[in-house]
């Protein structure tokens, strides 16, 4: 997987969890805020009403005034109230949406209706407002009492919908997402372009100038930087500088080893070889490390030849010979042949001695005319 792809996954992976974090906090936060101001503004809404409630209640504690009605009508009539109950301090009924429960008894009016919480229980007795969330249902059960000096004569019980509420933070919330998939482009976009024009594309050149490393000078032809991308191309320059000087080092060793090799051989085909007979050693490639003739004057001094071009026409029964020595290593094999329009009789040996220098001895020996073979 690319770099690229790499970083796209990652920056969307962490945007997704960011954007989820940030969504379970601002869904509570709007959650709390709303559900806190529908109930703020409920109790509000009663406690702006509640003189005139108060005074009705302590003029006429069993039937509901005029004014009473005309607050407790406007209240059924909000959008955001979906029940109302109104108790007097007796427990009877002063207003309800049925008609026939009015002026029924507290008792009376929980054997027809289900209550869904026990907030008017709990508001009589603390005599302050208290909110119960309505189980399996979008609304809250409010239930107010109204009082005068600490005597409580009456209690006005709403319940409010969050249907409004719920609204609100659904829209609330489209909102964030939006905003945050915009902020996340927002940094997306530019972060991208700074990853694949400082990072990226000096990446690939690097790459491009690896690829076109020249095996004969071993130079990177890479345009400096000051970045990461910068040292790591001189880090690559200065390896291959290494590398090259070590090849050179190699190079030098190996043309100095041939070359003290070539006079042991020297030395001792001189001890061991007539003069008049010829020698040829060459390496498990079958190339010429030393003759103790000349072997051509078209040859540079330096110049490495082949077991091919030394020998004649004659060249199969030699290379015969050759293979027959390599099958047989450190065991003589002879033959004989015409070399350099001589008869000869040709000796051969392979030197193995289980290292890394494998060496074939190839000795040529001119016959006399006329000798039998």
């Amino acid at each position: 997987m690319k770099l690229s792809a790499k970083w796209f996954l990652w920056f969307t992976g962490i945007g997704v969890y960011v954007m989820c974090l940030g969504g379970i906090f601002y869904y509570n936060l709007f959650k709390w805020t709303f559900d806190e101001k529908l109930k703020q503004e409920s109790i509000d809404m009663v406690r702006l009403y509640a003189p005139t409630l108060v005074e009705g209640l302590s003029r006429s504690p069993g039937a509901i005034s005029m004014p009473e009605l005309d607050i407790v009508m406007r209240f059924s009539k909000d959008d955001r109230v979906a029940s109302l109950l109104y108790f007097n301090k007796y427990g009877e009924v002063r207003w309800f949406k049925d008609p026939s429960l009015i002026t029924k008894s507290y008792e009376d009016f929980t054997r027809q209706v289900d209550l869904p919480t026990h907030a008017v229980q709990e508001a009589m007795a603390a005599k302050t407002p208290v909110v119960r969330p309505v189980p399996n249902a979008p609304l809250y059960d409010i239930a107010i009492p109204l009082a005068l000096r600490g005597d409580v004569l009456g209690l006005l019980d709403l319940q409010v919908s969050r249907a409004g509420v719920v609204a609100v933070i659904q829209k609330a919330m489209y909102k964030y997402a939006v905003g945050a998939v915009g902020v996340l482009l927002l940094l997306g976009i530019p972060l991208y372009f700074f990853l694949h024009n400082f990072v990226i594309s000096p990446l690939l050149n690097l790459r491009d100038a690896v690829e076109s490393i020249s095996f004969k000078s071993l130079e990177l032809k890479a345009a400096p930087r000051g970045d990461e991308v910068g040292e790591l191309a001189s880090a690559l320059s200065i390896f291959l500088s290494k590398v090259k000087a070590e090849i050179a080092n190699a190079m030098a060793k190996e043309k100095q080893r041939g070359a003290a090799e070539a006079r042991w051989w020297e030395a001792i085909l001189r001890a061991v070889v007539a003069k008049n007979h010829r020698a040829i050693v060459v390496d498990e490639d079958n190339t010429v490390l030393y003759a103790n003739f000349p072997l051509g004057a078209a040859a540079a001094p330096e110049a490495k030849l082949h077991l091919l071009d030394v020998i004649d026409s004659q060249q199969q029964d030699v290379l015969r010979l050759v293979s027959a020595a390599l099958d047989r290593p450190n065991q003589l094999v002879e033959a004989d042949t015409t070399f350099r329009s001589e008869p000869c009789h040709v000796r051969a040996v392979h030197l193995d001695d289980d290292g890394d220098a494998k060496r074939t001895l190839i000795l040529f020996e001119p016959k006399a005319v006329g000798a039998r073979s």
